[in-house]
């Protein structure tokens, strides 16, 4: 979230930073929130001095009414009462445009920092060569994790997608034994050595947490929505007016047919024939119209009903699978005022991630590189300004001692701005080497996301010389993809004969196993 304040005082570096982001419409954006800033501030002056006049006038009816002047008395008490109107109303158009400029505000992503380079997709991205680590082995025709764990029995993607679709797996025995591995020597490494604090987080949230990380509003097609509450009133609610319709369209016969014979006996009326005998079937007619009236307006009624409910808890009823553990981590602080000395928090978590890839359609079908269910080790950090820098450097040095334990080559490179997420400001991406595609690919992201996120949770720190509150800084990381990982140690240890030998810093995990296979 952006500091509307900052763009009013700064417009031009603004839409510089939008610019470098990639948004065409860079100025007209800018223009767009200035021009909803204005009208709010301009509407905040009106009612400003509406209260006051409204104060003024108040006083002064007591002073008229203490002078015994009763027309001025009267004539200031109708002044206060449309003033009160005013304001009122005046109330409600502040909401109005308060949220029509944060829903635009909100959709606006984080500027990158002045030494992210420019680009428009990661062909731009530019490698940190200090950071390298290793050499690619050599090997001859590597084979891909995904043939060496099918043809070991121990990876199953077929039963997988009929339980449960595409893009799952199930890992048996000595693979699901090194996935967990893994993850537990990650844990180990972060919190013991790195001074990490493990946490257990919910793996659901609601739609104000992933709003703080940045997921929502703009990425809710990325998310598995948990089906509740408000789900559920929206099912009734079509129902209902289904129930409309079809009651609508059962009563169009019957309203022909009396419509013809009203219309039949009129006519035989006018025609002078004797009509009396038609009176009954008539009142019986607008007896039953009556009572269908009735009826369909008791469906409309808890129609609308429904729909209020539906508005009501749409909000507070929105739930989510958790993409990462960035999203609770980070929202551990949400709505909070930290104490400057207890900065930096570092938190992590092992959990299971869940995303819905849209957009990834046709991209990594096969095997564990893109799922919609998979594990991670997240790396979240609460800073003060000063501190996000060097604490963004660490945390990738923390990202990348995994892999330096684990002897997998790696390297790191500085994400362009038009390849970073949402939220952040600068992101380090890890690509470690993958003999079976012969190529790098990401095993972790991790960003500084400076105080956008922290402004859109309200998670403040208070400074150390007590003067008001400051924003927090966030960073977020993984270290790392535990799927990732278990693929990168499967294609690194590979052998000639399908075995996979096991790294040494996985051994104690593995009950001194050396190898999985034959």
């Amino acid at each position: 979230m952006h500091d509307v304040r900052a763009i009013r005082e700064n417009p031009e570096a603004f839409t510089n930073g939008l610019r470098r982001r990639g948004v065409a419409d860079a100025q007209s954006l800018t223009n767009d929130v200035l021009d909803r800033d204005h009208a709010l501030r301009a509407l905040l002056t009106r009612l400003q001095e509406a209260q006051a006049r409204r104060n003024e006038a108040s006083k002064l009816i007591g002073q008229a009414k203490a002078k015994k002047d009763e027309a001025q008395a009267a004539a200031l008490m109708a002044e206060v009462a449309g003033l009160k109107d005013e304001i009122q109303k005046g109330e409600e158009e502040e909401r109005t445009l308060k949220k029509a400029l944060d829903d635009v505000v909100a959709s606006i992503p984080n500027l990158p920092a002045s030494d992210v380079p420019d680009g428009s997709d990661e062909n731009a991205n530019v490698e940190v060569t200090s950071r390298a680590f290793g050499k690619p082995p050599g090997m001859n025709a590597p084979k891909e994790h995904f043939d060496l764990g099918e043809k070991l029995g121990l990876m199953d993607f077929e039963r997988a997608a009929k339980v449960s679709g595409s893009r799952f797996v199930f890992l048996k025995a000595g693979l699901a034994r090194l996935e967990r591995a893994l993850g537990n020597f990650m844990l180990d490494l972060q919190t013991g050595e790195f001074g990490y604090t493990e946490m257990q987080v919910p793996l659901m949230v609601d739609l104000n947490a992933a709003f703080g990380t940045g997921q929502m509003p703009k990425f809710a097609d990325d998310l598995f929505e948990v089906f509740g509450v408000w789900r559920q009133l929206i099912t009734r609610l079509e129902a209902h007016e289904a129930r409309v319709s079809e009651h609508g369209e059962a009563r169009r016969p019957f309203f022909q047919a009396v419509h013809k014979f009203v219309s039949d006996s009129n006519k035989a009326a006018k025609a002078g024939f004797d009509t009396s005998w038609a009176r009954p079937a008539l009142a019986t007619a607008e007896a039953a119209l009556d009572i269908s009236d009735k009826a369909l307006d008791a469906i409309r009624e808890q129609t609308e009903t429904l729909k209020r409910d539906a508005d009501i808890a749409k909000d507070s009823h929105y739930t989510f699978l958790i993409p990462t553990a960035e999203v609770p981590l980070t929202n551990f602080v949400r709505e909070e005022i930290l104490e400057d000395e207890k900065l930096p928090l570092r938190f992590t978590a092992w959990t299971p991630c869940f995303r819905s890839e849209a957009g990834a359609a046709g991209k990594d079908t096969r095997g564990m590189i893109r799922m919609h269910q998979f594990s991670k080790v997240e790396l979240v950090s609460i800073t003060t300004p000063e501190q996000s820098q060097a604490e963004h450097e660490r945390m990738t040095d923390c990202a990348q001692e995994v892999l330096k334990r684990l002897n997998l080559a790696h390297r790191v490179v500085t994400l362009c701005t038009g390849d970073m997420g949402f939220s952040a400001t600068k992101t380090y991406d890890i690509e470690v080497w993958l003999p079976g595609q012969n190529r790098f690919r990401e095993i972790s992201s991790c960003s500084n996301c400076g105080d956008f996120q922290a402004r859109r949770m309200n998670a403040r720190y208070r400074p150390k010389d007590g003067k008001g509150t400051r924003f927090v800084h966030t960073l977020n990381g993984s270290g790392l993809a535990v799927g990732r990982t278990l693929i990168a140690v499967m294609e690194n240890y590979q052998n000639d004969d399908g075995s996979i030998s096991i790294p040494d810093a996985l051994r104690p995990y593995m009950g001194g196993m050396t190898k999985i296979g034959p």
